[in-house]
């Protein structure tokens, strides 16, 4: 399964309304993290799961959902998190 699917089917636990999710890996080639194995990634997320929260919150939200993927595939990530409507 590509990273990018698995942090689909992971993120799924969040009942997103809308998720992008990019892959920057090749803008980053020879960085320490691309050497490593780690992929550099974006992400565009709604959920109502969001609505009422912080920034951080959010993050953790989606960190905890991704759980060991961010230690290994994932070496960065760019988040936008938005509750619905917030767009």
């Amino acid at each position: 399964m590509s990273t990018i699917d698995e942090m689909q089917q992971r993120l799924a636990t969040l009942e997103p309304e809308a998720m992008e999710i990019g892959d920057d890996s090749a803008l980053h080639a020879g960085h320490e993290g691309a050497r490593s194995g780690g992929g550099h990634y974006n992400l565009t997320i709604v959920s109502p799961q969001f609505d009422g929260l912080l920034t951080i919150k959010r993050h953790r939200l989606i960190y905890n959902a991704l759980g060991d993927l961010m230690q290994t595939r994932i070496h960065a990530l760019s988040i936008k998190a938005y509750a619905p409507g917030e767009l």
